[in-house]
């Protein structure tokens, strides 16, 4: 056996027994299906996202271990595979087009650099303070978009996943919208979305704000009420709270490391940090404007100095005692990325101990994660649900 295989299951191995395993499960693994019985297709009648399983289990950018990252083919084996929601970044074309990406710098996630008429298209940009160079949506029409081909972003972690370079385009928010509600009356209950706005200030300033395009979406397709099937999320507070007056979907704000500030804090001049905010009064003032959280997992349970978990902070409880749920992010299946006490052999690829770790989480009692590997998860969530 490669060293490769003896580290941990390979990726073919675990995508079969998650077939299997979600599908003898019913396919939430856990707690009753999100919207049981209710209608498919519209976004309608898709219950409280309090009745989603726990651990909900969100396909991160889609299936993205296993596919090049918000793509239809993505987001596509991730619901097959079983996740409760899928996952949508939103960032603007120039002409004001709602498009999936996790970054408005394509330059790594499509084959842009390889179009000569493009080539004049490439600039340094300041996003959120963050010298860039490359090139962005917001410098392109939507149709010079679609011209442009998806591509694995980390090829060097996930070489398999070049295999599906150049498959798909990019996705508009909208034909996601439309697949979803196709998928949900096909399934006959309705498809979970979670939709991040992406640098809303920045946006704003060019003129393409984002929320006011994207309620407009949600109440076309029926997503913009307190049971709708989609939560919204952003790094930004004053994005959701922006949309809170919006639309009345469920709203969550991410929290990036402690020392960290949202950018809209930068921009207001206001002080507090990550740190502040995940305070008792801090967890206060989000819960006036939204119903949950995304921190980091390190946020949940901290890493020393060689990577190892430690002992989990009170952020949990603080926050189910303020009514908000948890979906920190993220989890991947590979060494690299896991903490230092569950990678296994030295290959950083290879796949540690993937269950030892989302089990370590679960017990510090979140309510969901974000996933790459949305079947992998979903075992961890079964395996954890029977003890």
């Amino acid at each position: 056996m490669t060293e490769r295989a003896q580290a941990a299951p390979g990726r073919r191995s675990l995508l079969g027994a998650a077939v299997l395993g979600t599908a003898a499960l019913g396919v939430s693994g856990t707690a009753h299906a999100a919207g049981q019985g209710a209608p498919g297709g519209r976004g309608n009648g898709g219950g409280s996202y309090r009745d989603l399983p726990v651990p909900t289990v969100v396909g991160h950018r889609g299936a993205s271990g296993y596919r090049p990252e918000h793509t239809l083919g993505a987001y596509q084996l991730a619901l097959d595979m079983g996740a409760h929601i899928v996952e949508q970044d939103l960032v603007p074309t120039k002409d004001g087009h709602l498009v999936c990406r996790h970054e408005n710098d394509i330059t790594g996630t499509t084959d842009v650099a390889e179009h000569p008429e493009f080539a004049s298209r490439k600039a340094t940009k300041k996003v959120d303070g963050v010298p860039l160079t490359g090139w962005f949506t917001e410098d392109f029409t939507l149709a010079e978009l679609k011209t442009l081909r998806a591509k694995e972003r980390i090829p060097g972690n996930r070489q398999e996943n070049t295999l599906y370079d150049g498959r798909w385009e990019i996705p508009t928010f909208e034909e996601v919208l439309r697949w979803a509600d196709k998928e949900g009356r096909r399934r006959g209950k309705p498809v979970w979305l979670y939709v991040e706005t992406k640098h809303p200030s920045y946006f704003r300033g060019l003129g393409l704000g984002l929320e006011e395009p994207l309620a407009r979406l949600l109440r076309r397709h029926g997503r913009h009420r307190a049971n709708s099937p989609l939560i919204l999320q952003s790094f930004e507070p004053g994005s959701m709270r922006r949309l809170s007056e919006l639309v009345s979907t469920p709203r969550v704000v991410l929290l990036s490391g402690p020392k960290e500030r949202p950018w809209d804090f930068v921009e207001a001049g206001d002080p507090r940090t990550v740190a502040d905010l995940v305070k008792p009064a801090g967890l206060r003032w989000i819960a006036s404007f939204a119903q949950g959280i995304g921190p980091t997992l390190d946020l949940v349970i901290p890493r020393d100095g060689a990577g190892r978990l430690t002992t989990p902070t009170t952020l949990v409880e603080d926050a189910h005692a303020r009514g908000l749920i948890l979906h920190p992010y993220t989890m991947r299946n590979e060494n690299a990325f896991l903490p230092a006490d569950f990678r296994r052999g030295t290959d950083p690829n290879a796949y540690g101990d993937v269950f030892g770790a989302l089990r370590a989480y679960f017990e510090a009692g979140i309510d969901g994660i974000f996933s790459d590997n949305p079947d992998t998860a979903l075992l961890a969530a079964a395996d954890f649900a029977r003890g």
